[in-house]
């Protein structure tokens, strides 16, 4: 089915390119409920990916699967009372997305509008595309794995990374990495970062919005000489803001 031939896909993209989808390494687990837009996007029972409540009605998440929306959470291996389980409505894809690391960014609009509370919350866009100096220190967070060989954890986890210069980022992934609409923060096997399941997940610099989750070495995203990716927000906010307003056709992800 599509789902089988997505994950297919997928795996066989990261073999050729040597990079993966992006948990958190390093870092600790976060307060329960202290981020209370953070999303777990699940196919079945599995978490797959992070996303970002950024409306009632809207989650921004990176370009994947057909997907349980999961509000409310710290431990997604319990049935908290915080939680509210939404299903998918419509995915709105980048219409610049296709299978490979550029573009991976998709909003989806959910059936039915969450309940805002103490544990689930919006975050507000970027107001413009301004450039996030180098060296800022950062907050990702996620539910993706602890290590790359080490399993997703169940509770959500948070780790403070460096912004990394932009041609340093251009050196090291060659073509794979773009300036104008991705972002990178420094590896580091002891500080740590994102690894996988932490797509979708947000960059917080000084408290705003500014990255999502994107891609790092595959089977080495502790690899110091590897940076993590992010897509800058702040590019795509014409294209977000042109969803959420419904101007523009819908591209199902299923």
């Amino acid at each position: 089915n599509m789902i089988q031939f997505g994950i297919i896909f997928l795996l066989q993209l990261l073999h050729l390119t040597g990079a993966s989808e992006s948990g958190i390494v390093g870092g600790h687990d976060a307060k329960p409920h202290s981020r209370p837009y953070m999303v777990s996007l699940q196919v079945g029972p599995h978490q797959t990916c992070g996303g970002i409540l950024i409306r009632s009605d809207f989650v921004l998440t990176a370009a994947h699967y057909d997907l349980t929306v999961v509000l409310g959470a710290h431990d997604i291996t319990k049935n908290e009372n915080t939680q509210q389980r939404i299903s998918e409505g419509k995915c709105y894809k980048h219409p610049k997305y296709t299978g490979d690391f550029f573009y991976d960014i998709m909003l989806i609009k959910l059936k039915t509008n969450a309940t805002l509370n103490d544990f689930v919350k919006t975050i507000e866009l970027p107001k413009k595309n301004g450039k996030t100096r180098a060296n800022i220190k950062c907050i990702a967070a996620g539910w993706g794995r602890t290590g790359p060989s080490k399993p997703t954890s169940a509770v959500l986890r948070e780790v403070m990374v460096k912004v990394q210069f932009d041609n340093e980022c251009s050196y090291k992934w060659g073509h794979y990495f773009n300036s104008e609409h991705m972002m990178c923060t420094h590896s580091d096997k002891r500080k740590g970062g994102i690894c996988q399941g932490d797509s979708g997940g947000p960059l917080i610099c000084e408290e705003k919005l500014r990255g999502i989750s994107a891609y790092s070495k595959q089977c080495g995203c502790d690899d110091p000489k590897f940076p993590h990716v992010f897509m800058k927000i702040g590019f795509f906010l014409p294209w977000i803001k042109e969803v959420i307003l419904a101007r523009v056709p819908i591209l199902s992800v299923s």
